[in-house]
Order: C-alpha cells, then sequence, then structure tokens
C-alpha cells in the first residue's frame, strides 16, 4: 500500500521494512478532522443505507452562493405528459414545449412550479395543476419515466417541498411536466 500511495520507500529498496509508513489509524484520523466522518457509498441519503430515506434529516443544507447551478431541462405540455417516444432519441426533444433553467439539486417542485409559471400563462390558472415527471435512462441506456410528483398553484400539497435531489435525479436528466388548467 506505501508503496501504491508514493508514500515511505519502495517495497524493493533495501532499507524498506524500517522506512515504510506505518498504517494509519483510523481513530486518529477522524480524531484530526474533528470527528467528522465521511459516509460510505452506502450511506449515502436515498440509497438504503445507513442514511436514512429520501428525505433524511442528515442531508445538509446547500449553500446555493457557493454551489454552482446547473442546467435542467424542463419540457412542458398542455392537457398530458409527452410520451416517452419523444425522448427516445437523445437530441431529439421536442424542444419547442422546453423551458431551460438554471438550477440547484435542492430545488422543490414549488419552487420550479413558479418558474414555469412566468413563462406559461396556463400554469397562472388559480386551479391549475402541474404533474413532474423524471425521465432518466436506466442502465441499458433507454429512457424511462418517473413520477415525481404534483404541485397545485392555488394550495399548498404535499408534494410542494419534495427536493429533486431526494429523488433519482442526476445531473443532465429530463423533467416532463403536464400543465393542467
Amino acid at each position: 500500500l506505501a508503496a501504491t500511495l508514493g508514500h515511505g520507500t519502495p517495497p524493493s529498496h533495501p532499507g524498506a521494512a524500517e522506512t515504510a509508513m506505518p498504517p494509519a489509524d483510523i481513530g486518529r484520523v477522524q480524531a484530526f478532522l474533528g470527528g467528522v466522518r465521511r459516509p460510505g457509498p452506502y450511506e449515502r441519503v436515498g440509497l438504503g443505507g445507513k442514511g436514512g430515506g429520501a428525505f433524511s434529516a442528515r442531508q445538509r443544507p446547500l449553500d446555493r452562493s457557493k454551489t454552482c447551478p446547473f442546467l435542467l431541462r424542463v419540457f412542458h405540455k398542455i392537457g398530458s405528459h409527452h410520451g416517452l417516444e419523444a425522448f427516445a432519441v437523445r437530441g431529439k426533444e421536442p424542444v419547442d414545449d422546453e423551458l431551460q433553467v438554471y438550477t440547484w439539486p435542492d430545488v422543490t417542485l414549488r419552487e420550479l412550479a413558479d418558474l414555469v409559471k412566468d413563462v406559461a400563462p396556463e400554469a397562472r390558472s388559480p386551479s391549475a395543476k402541474l404533474h413532474f415527471r423524471l425521465i432518466y435512462p436506466d442502465k441499458s441506456g433507454k429512457n424511462v419515466m418517473t413520477e415525481l410528483g404534483q404541485v397545485t398553484t392555488s394550495k399548498r400539497g404535499p408534494d410542494d417541498d419534495k427536493a429533486l435531489s431526494a429523488s433519482k435525479f442526476q445531473t443532465g436528466d429530463l423533467l416532463d411536466l403536464a400543465i393542467y388548467p
């Protein structure tokens, strides 16, 4: 291990046994870091490990002033969702119905609905309902759709505070939005 990380003397050197670094003492490392331990790959939020569920309280709030936003592509349609076949070929999405939003992973469905209301007059109706779906490639590369939630413009609902980061969303995924005026 010492040779692969470039610490100590290479094992081929005659004095390697005396000068090689001792293995790290995890307790001392954690104490040095102030007791803070990074979660392992199966302890991250939403992966079902020790980290809790999708809405775990352990997740730290994102500082938007220090985090770079990413481009979120939202495809909206009045009265229904787009069919999955509209997203079958990358680069051939229905761009006439596309909204491009720069946002952060912790954006909520209510925040997205408010942005959509700025550009889609149908979404401003007091009775309007906005249904969000996530479009992402599965392991084989074929796009799949999953429900994200629903926001009503006139009153708050259970999905209003649902964040994209609480779903399977990854940067580069798409959103399909059905607006029911």
